[in-house]
């Protein structure tokens, strides 16, 4: 299996960037999608970004497009999110999670999933 672990998380004042990075543990992760998923106490979880196996192809959620950015450095078997002008709303537990080749908009079809990173935007 793909075991990932996502850092870079913390606290920012809006207006702030971040960037998230999600580590695989083997070079089939080079085979696999990323996508990025948010939750917030009370809410579901939700799609945020994802990244298709070649990184020619990226999605966003309309409430952080033009803010927020993915990439893939196959070479280093990671992901990255980019995420700038950071809002409160943006506060969140940020998961990585994988699916073999292609974005779904479907969570369940996702197979590997990390262990999530805070994100706290506030003054």
């Amino acid at each position: 299996q793909v075991q990932l672990v996502e850092s870079g998380g913390g606290l920012v004042q809006p207006g702030g960037s971040l960037r998230l990075s999600c580590a695989a543990s083997t070079f089939t992760f080079n085979f696999h999608a990323i996508g990025w998923f948010r939750q917030v106490p009370g809410k579901e979880r939700e799609g945020v970004s994802c990244i298709n196996k070649s990184g020619g192809i990226a999605y966003y959620t309309d409430s952080i497009k033009g803010r927020f950015t993915i990439s893939r450095d196959n070479a280093a078997i990671t992901v990255y999110l980019q995420m700038n002008s950071l809002k409160p709303e943006d506060t969140a537990i940020y998961y990585c999670a994988a699916r073999r080749n292609f974005c779904s908009d479907s969570q369940s079809l996702y197979n590997y999933w990390g262990q999530g990173t805070q994100v706290t935007v506030s003054s």
